[in-house]
């Protein structure tokens, strides 16, 4: 069985549902036979570089909440994080585009699925547990190089703006295909698809659902997203969505 995992480093839910789905896919039976696959997508494609401004001030901007709506926004998804045994520090910035993360995360899954992992792990870390701005070339350079990354080889990826650009825009067709407009967006074996940052037993109840399908016909029907308070931010109901006016092929 394949699983497949559409999100991006700058989405909270994406960090928190890829640790929820590890619990969830930990506790089915025939895991072994499960193959992950994580492929890449924006929330915004259209970042361009750091402003250094608070990610709290995008919530407030993007979803019409008061800076005190946003600032509660921001600790509940923390709080959730933090029951995940996830590390997640307030005062967050904006780290502008994530395309080139994207493309050295194509440039590790070439090394292999361990390597792949390691940096898409340490991504992660950087982003919502450190606070270390990933929209500096020379923070990305040390941390895929902490995550075991050649460095020469991250600086020549980073450099030339083209290197695995189009497997980026690849794996975004094929989520617009799927119908996804927020992630993080799970599909399984091309038959069910799970959105948003689910409890893990909803995770292992899909997998048992795909694991008894395999050879039956096709169905992707995305599970009942986790609800969030009245007027919540989107960010903070367990899945991120894109602007309105989405760019596919922005870098």
């Amino acid at each position: 069985m394949r699983v497949e995992i559409w999100s991006d480093i700058a989405c909270p839910w994406c960090y928190i549902g890829k640790a929820r789905f590890e619990k969830g896919l930990a506790a089915f039976a025939h895991r072994d036979e499960v193959e992950v696959v994580h492929r890449s997508f924006e929330l915004d494609p259209n970042a361009g570089a750091p402003t250094g401004l608070p990610v709290t001030r995008l919530l407030a901007d993007k979803y019409g909440l008061t800076p005190e709506q946003a600032r509660a926004a921001e600790a509940r998804v923390a709080e959730t994080a933090h029951a995940e045994g996830l590390g997640y520090a307030s005062g967050r910035l904006m780290n502008g585009s994530t395309f080139a993360l994207h493309r050295l995360l194509h440039h590790a899954a070439r090394q292999g699925p361990a390597v792949h992992a390691a940096l898409l792990d340490a991504f992660y870390r950087a982003n919502f547990a450190d606070l270390r701005p990933l929209g500096e070339p020379e923070t990305v350079v040390s941390v895929a190089t902490g995550a075991g990354l050649d460095e020469a080889e991250v600086r020549r990826v980073l450099a030339d703006e083209d290197a695995y650009a189009e497997d980026v825009r690849a794996d975004e067709r094929e989520a617009a295909a799927l119908g996804a407009t927020g992630v993080p967006f799970f599909v399984l074996d091309r038959r069910f698809g799970v959105s948003g940052g689910q409890p893990a037993e909803v995770f292992t109840q899909a997998l048992e659902q795909a694991y008894a399908a395999a050879g039956g016909p096709v169905r992707v029907a995305a599970a009942v997203d986790t609800p969030g308070p009245d007027g919540a931010a989107a960010c903070d109901d367990g899945t991120c969505e894109v602007p309105a006016q989405r760019t596919e092929d922005a870098p």
